[in-house]
């Protein structure tokens, strides 16, 4: 039986964070994954934004969680190696309705305690974002506010927290869970685990995860949301991320670019019954394509490169659940993270660190590595650069991905790092090598071949993303 101190349940970036925290300590820690990689869940699919911290509620954990790590949130990106940009955002009015509404949320953002909010005029909005509507009113500008790629922070914060020794387990499913007097013993898919201490970042499981040692106490509900994503050609229609004045079911359809250039519209949200429904509907993308052209009306669809749908926990108690089970003093749950949970990971990550701490008493590591060293990026090299690096390497030297100018070498990094890929999707996530045009139309296959050769497996068991979603079938059998 595989014994730890502490167990993390779901490599989101929650739980990725949480477990590099932890890596601080003298445990043996290991981070629990169902799917066959990380960042499989919410984590993948969603709107990339840092908040400012306004829209939450003042003196919930997702207000104060929020502004936090929206703070953490630069140098953790730097520590990383993981692209950061802190481009601001905008919430847009259109009536003078809205606008009393705008003002509200700067009042609650500055009871908030977030920096450098203001109010805008429709001639400030129109300077700054010249595509937007000339219907806008004015609008809320929180500069503190960012993107960041949500699975590219999970991969980076997964391998550092492996570089200093967690343990990350793959296709691990937890089943069930058993109660032992000092311990809990977890039936997975990898077989009996064995944990002094058990972490639920489960996402959109927490709830199921909660119910096998008793503690019916998380209700969630969950919420589907649709975007599309379009060329980098289409990248200037926005600078900021520009929202609509939020609803009762979030924070509305926004229109924003993201840190690789693209631009991002969306999601809908849709509360469902199915937790891993996440097919996308034609109902579903004319809804935010109606909703995003309301904010840039010059929004041409033919742009679009690819649809996608995520699933979001929603707790009905509108707060973030983070806190020993009252069933378990050993079991805690950090459950209920949809937005502005990605704002917010690094601040959970250090909430939970701590309250593990204090509550066992854990020491520091005299040695930990922070930083991670940056992955190559050929396609932002200069000519030089790329000479001498093939000059040590030649497969930085063959160009697999035309559109996104990924290299071999760039796909060898990923499949070679710690917690590295073992799928397409897991390579993608990684390198970009199909994120372009083409959806990986020319790669694609090129990737299955490297990745059969370099983890010495047929190609016909090469998948997509884990499990059935094998890409190539042997006929002859």
């Amino acid at each position: 039986m595989m014994k730890y101190d502490v167990v993390v349940i779901g490599a989101g970036v929650v739980g990725a964070l949480i477990s590099r925290e932890l890596s601080k300590k003298n445990i043996r820690t290991a981070l629990l994954e169902r799917c066959n990689d990380v960042a499989m869940g919410t984590t993948k699919a969603n709107s990339a934004i840092v908040h400012g911290g306004f829209d939450a509620q003042t003196g919930t954990l997702k207000a104060k969680l929020n502004v936090r790590g929206t703070e953490l949130m630069p140098k953790l990106c730097e520590a990383l190696s993981v692209p950061y940009r802190n481009n601001g955002s905008l919430v847009l009015a259109f009536s003078d309705e809205e606008m009393e509404h705008v003002k509200t949320l700067y009042d609650r953002g500055v009871a908030n305690g977030v920096p450098r909010l203001s109010i805008l005029n429709a001639e400030e909005v129109k300077a700054l974002e010249p595509h937007v509507s000339d219907e806008v009113k004015g609008a809320l500008l929180s500069a503190s506010a960012g993107i960041v790629c949500p699975y590219e922070l999970t991969i980076a914060a997964t391998e550092n927290a492996v570089t200093n020794g967690v343990e990350f387990i793959r296709n691990c499913e937890v089943t069930a869970i058993a109660q032992k007097a000092d311990a809990f013993v977890l039936e997975t898919s990898q077989g009996e685990i064995e944990a002094t201490y058990v972490i639920n970042a489960a996402g959109i499981h927490s709830d199921d995860i909660a119910r096998m040692i008793g503690d019916e106490s998380i209700e969630l509900v969950a919420r589907k949301g649709e975007y599309y994503l379009l060329d980098k050609s289409f990248g200037y229609m926005a600078d900021h991320t520009l929202f609509q004045c939020p609803n009762a079911m979030g924070k509305g359809v926004l229109v924003t670019p993201t840190v690789d250039g693209n631009l991002l519209i969306g999601p809908s949200a849709l509360d469902v019954e199915n937790k891993e429904d996440v097919d996308t509907t034609p109902a579903g993308l004319d809804f935010i394509l109606a909703k995003a052209k309301k904010t840039v009306p010059t929004l041409n669809i033919r742009g679009a490169i690819t649809s996608f749908a995520g699933m979001r926990a929603h707790p009905v108690t509108d707060d973030f659940i983070i806190g020993f089970s009252e069933k378990n003093d050993h079991f805690l749950n950090v459950a209920g993270i949809e937005s502005p949970g990605l704002s917010a990971a690094p601040a959970i990550a250090e909430m939970v660190a701590n309250l593990l701490t204090q509550k066992a008493e854990l020491s520091e590591k005299e040695s930990y590595t922070e930083k991670r060293e940056a992955p190559v990026r050929f396609r932002h090299m200069t000519k030089k650069q790329r000479e001498a690096l093939i000059e040590k390497n030649k497969a930085y030297g063959r160009i697999i991905c035309r559109c996104e100018t990924i290299t071999e070498g760039e796909i060898l990094d990923a499949i070679h790092a710690p917690a590295g890929a073992r799928d397409v999707d897991g390579v993608k996530r990684r390198t970009r090598a199909g994120m372009g045009r083409c959806q990986g139309g020319f790669c694609g296959s090129k990737v299955v071949e490297i990745l059969a050769r370099e983890l010495h497996v047929p190609m016909n068991e090469i998948t997509k993303f884990g499990g059935d979603s094998k890409i190539l079938f042997d006929k002859t059998k």
